[in-house]
């Protein structure tokens, strides 16, 4: 979020505090006073107490087990320490930022995050731009030294500004290191893809202990941990997403069926005999029941629905 740079870990524990203080029940007078000094003492204050509250109420809207035990459990120090960790997980700040490294509610707080079939573009407080596909999360920090963006999941075209400082794009294979540039950059859970559109990219796996790969405009590498495959040109079609669509060019239809499948709920299952079929051409995401109604048209193929999120593409009788 915008202000989860603009204040100090200290300043966030403070918002914690106050906010655990105001849910134990109803300040005192002195209290509440006390309160109202703090938010006027200084602005990053404010921002503070505004982002905690927003953080609270992303925590309310879980279903996570361990989110409802710490907002639900009979009040105990143990009930405080979790719930003020879930806070301060959510903060953005440098504290934050560790904590949710290795974390499995990391992209249920991540400062920006999209549904599935949802795309989001937002402006970075650097002018940068950020534009996050279906189901995808992503961590923001800035501050005086460092540009930082952690890609928790999914998939994102991060269009970055001129900075003194670079801006460093973290997924969990490794870092991309830019002054400005614009580039893709998917995560699957073994390896990530970035393809650089504009600018140059300096690319270091995890593991890598060995120079980093310098990665010039339209051209895209597959990266792990412990190194990359050989740099391809970018494919075309590369960033239709964020455009709203879906680009083919002699797909498999099972490896088509896997892609649609990112931008709807449920199970689209693929009948083996069908699998090989080739597909190509452009389809409009936000309406994947008309790309199945195109699909059944131009291939020897059925779409069978059992239910609203479960169907399947069967050779045609």
């Amino acid at each position: 979020m915008p202000g989860a740079a603009n204040f100090s870990n200290q300043v966030a524990e403070q918002a914690v505090h106050w906010l655990m203080e105001v849910q134990d029940g109803p300040l005192d007078p002195r209290r509440q006073q006390a309160l109202q000094q703090w938010l006027a003492d200084h602005g990053e204050h404010q921002r503070a107490w505004e982002h905690i509250q927003r953080v609270n109420q992303r925590l309310r809207g879980l279903s996570s087990p361990l989110a409802h035990a710490a907002l639900n459990a009979p009040r105990s120090h143990g009930r405080r320490q979790a719930f003020k960790l879930l806070l301060l997980l959510g903060t953005g700040s440098a504290l934050g930022w560790g904590f949710r490294e290795h974390n499995p509610l990391t992209p249920l707080l991540a400062d920006y995050r999209t549904s599935v079939g949802q795309r989001r573009q937002v402006q970075l407080a650097d002018g940068s731009q950020l534009q996050l596909n279906t189901d995808s999360a992503v961590d923001v920090r800035f501050d005086a030294g460092q540009r930082r963006v952690r890609l928790l999941e999914g998939q994102v075209l991060l269009t970055a500004t001129a900075d003194s400082r670079p801006l460093l794009l973290t997924t969990a294979q490794g870092k991309a290191r830019m002054q400005q540039a614009r580039i893709d950059v998917r995560q699957w859970r073994d390896h990530t893809q970035l393809a650089v559109l504009d600018g140059q990219v300096e690319l270091r796996p995890g593991d890598w202990g060995g120079a980093p790969l310098l990665l010039p405009k339209n051209q895209q590498v597959r990266f792990n941990r412990q190194g990359w495959e050989t740099p391809q040109p970018v494919e075309a079609g590369n960033s239709a997403w964020t455009e709203g669509m879906l680009v083919a060019a002699h797909m498999r239809l099972e490896d088509f069926l896997d892609e649609l499948g990112r931008y709807r709920r449920g199970q689209l299952h693929c009948d083996p005999r069908v699998a090989n079929l080739l597909i190509s051409g452009s389809y409009p995401l936000d309406d994947s029941e008309r790309i199945l109604d195109l699909l059944e048209i131009s291939l020897p193929i059925r779409v069978r629905r059992f239910t609203r999120y479960w169907l399947s593409i069967e050779a045609r009788a």
